[in-house]
């Protein structure tokens, strides 16, 4: 594994120790990467992926969804090995296509604030394809809708550590605008196994192009602030509202059609049940 830490934590990898399978290294991939001896796989996970720290690190962000992923490829192509892009679904912008398919174009500000992440992406999708096109290297790209789980920073803008640790304070959950646009959260070990599906794959034509991974079941702002409120048991929890973000998306829903197909994925933890986990781990931090 190789980070070099502008957002991520070594506490995040201490499960890891003592295993002779794996290794971390300290290095930022926009500036170079190589790698001793073969290697089978190269997983491109490396950005910035909260609102809170692509805006923070914009510039970072960038370089990291270009140079990065230049870097990355260039490793793949050099040991013959089959490459993961890990793209969003912010490709996709504030979409005038609902569910949103991986044929849609999206409809994105390439000049917002929120570009630095979203173009990004998008460029790392057209020069993974390059590399695909010109260079033969395997290639895979998945786009990665809201995700969630334990290890997520309180801190770092999303949603789902934003109203918990909000709740854990004892302060008014935020609602951006009047709460009605929709997300479509995804329990961790639900897309670490898609991604483990779509990575070991045979070659097939579809597998080379984008492929959705998220949970199709999507819920609104408002009502989600409700089902945190009474999973923690804040039942004096107020909501208090603000003002959207600039091109903050007003719905958000994967199409899991092609992940079906080619992979026989779908999702398998119920909101509830990965929510249940998620406020376990950081009542865990709090204590």
């Amino acid at each position: 594994m190789v980070d070099n830490l502008i957002t991520g934590a070594t506490r995040n990898l201490a499960h890891n120790q003592g295993n002779s399978r794996f290794a971390f290294v300290h290095q930022n991939v926009s500036e170079g990467l190589d790698v001793d001896g073969p290697v089978d796989i190269v997983f491109n996970l490396a950005s910035p992926a909260s609102p809170f720290d692509y805006l923070k690190y914009p510039l970072e962000t960038l370089a990291v969804g270009s140079e990065g992923t230049r870097h990355c490829l260039e490793l793949a192509r050099r040991k013959k090995a089959r490459f993961l892009m890990a793209s969003t679904s912010e490709c996709y912008g504030d979409p005038l296509e609902h569910p949103q398919v991986e044929t849609y174009w999206g409809h994105v500000n390439p000049v917002g604030p929120r570009s630095v992440y979203d173009e990004a992406k998008r460029f790392s999708e057209a020069i993974t394809m390059a590399y695909h096109r010109t260079c033969a290297v395997d290639t895979r790209i998945v786009r990665i809708f809201n995700t969630y789980g334990p290890r997520m920073k309180l801190k770092d803008g999303r949603v789902v550590p934003a109203f918990v640790d909000q709740a854990l304070r004892g302060e008014p959950l935020t609602v951006f605008g009047d709460g009605s646009q929709t997300r479509s959260f995804c329990y961790v070990s639900d897309l670490v196994d898609g991604i483990a599906r779509l990575a070991m794959a045979d070659p097939v034509p579809g597998i080379q192009y984008p492929v959705n991974l998220g949970n199709p079941n999507e819920i609104s702002i408002r009502r989600f602030a409700d089902v945190i409120i009474a999973l923690m048991g804040a039942t004096d929890a107020r909501i208090e509202h603000k003002p959207l973000p600039k091109d903050d998306p007003k719905q958000r829903c994967p199409d899991i059609t092609r992940a079906g197909q080619l992979l026989g994925w779908k999702p398998k933890v119920p909101l509830e049940e990965g929510l249940k986990l998620t406020i376990d781990y950081f009542k865990g931090l709090s204590d």
